[in-house]
């Protein structure tokens, strides 16, 4: 049988609180006539301001859990034999930190399980593309790690990117979201006018369709993993990182 060529899904999906903020307008006359796209890209470029500002206000807040150390070696060995010796340790650490707090028991509202938060059907899927990753099994924290890295391997191999960090954004986003989702967005940057080789600034400012939800999830996940949190970790000794503008 003919392996699928892309996940059913994303790795998961995360539905985040509806906390919307609602404030007062004054009367329609008063306001300028705008369309529809104005209002949407202004709305846009003041979410992605937010997530920049908040994500600098708390890059230097981050706290490694305990649980992490456990599981250390295991992903060292893991992004060694997937990614090289000069593998970005740090960026995978700071994954997992991002999708359970290195919980391996965590299951989310949607069914994603374990210390990478494989939603089953993905973790069905991926032996086809990745036979190395061996029979699934998400709660089991060698399996887990083993995947994440193999998978993140498998994206990056399929996007593009001016630097090694936009270009680990772009796998970030698939990761969370689905390959699907950034081949998409990347053509609808490209119709834009914007480059669609940059993330940051330029495609995760565009929205190929995703639900606002669904949207906000992805556009912080990689900001989060590449901006706040792998630092801690580079501090740490776990490895190298993925600088901006710099490779792995």
């Amino acid at each position: 049988m003919k392996a699928r060529l892309f996940p059913p899904y994303g790795v998961r999906r995360r539905v985040l609180p509806k906390s919307w903020t609602s404030v007062s307008t004054p009367p329609a006359k008063r306001l300028p006539s705008l369309s529809g796209a104005k209002i949407r890209a202004f709305l846009l470029s003041a979410l992605l301001l937010a997530v920049a500002f908040g994500g600098a206000a708390h890059a230097a807040e981050v706290t490694i859990p305990r649980a992490a150390e456990a599981h250390r070696a295991t992903l060292v060995r893991a992004a060694h034999a997937a990614w090289g010796l000069d593998a970005p340790v740090a960026v995978f650490a700071a994954q997992i930190h991002t999708e359970s707090w290195w919980r391996n028991d965590t299951v989310s509202h949607v069914g994603a399980q374990g210390l990478a938060q494989f939603m089953p059907s993905t973790a069905k899927w991926l032996p086809s593309v990745a036979p190395e990753t061996g029979r699934p099994a998400p709660f089991n924290p060698g399996w887990s790690l083993r995947a994440l890295c193999v998978y993140d391997k498998w994206l990056w191999e399929r996007v593009a990117g001016h630097s090694d960090f936009e270009r680990m954004a772009f796998t970030l986003s698939a990761y969370n979201g689905g390959l699907g989702w950034v081949q998409r967005d990347k053509r609808k940057a490209r119709a834009q006018g914007l480059d669609d080789r940059r993330w940051f600034g330029h495609v995760e400012t565009v929205n190929a369709g995703r639900g606002r939800a669904a949207f906000a999830e992805n556009r912080q996940y990689p900001r989060r993993i590449l901006k706040e949190r792998q630092q801690a970790y580079i501090r740490a000794g776990w490895g190298p990182g993925i600088e901006e503008g710099g490779r792995p």
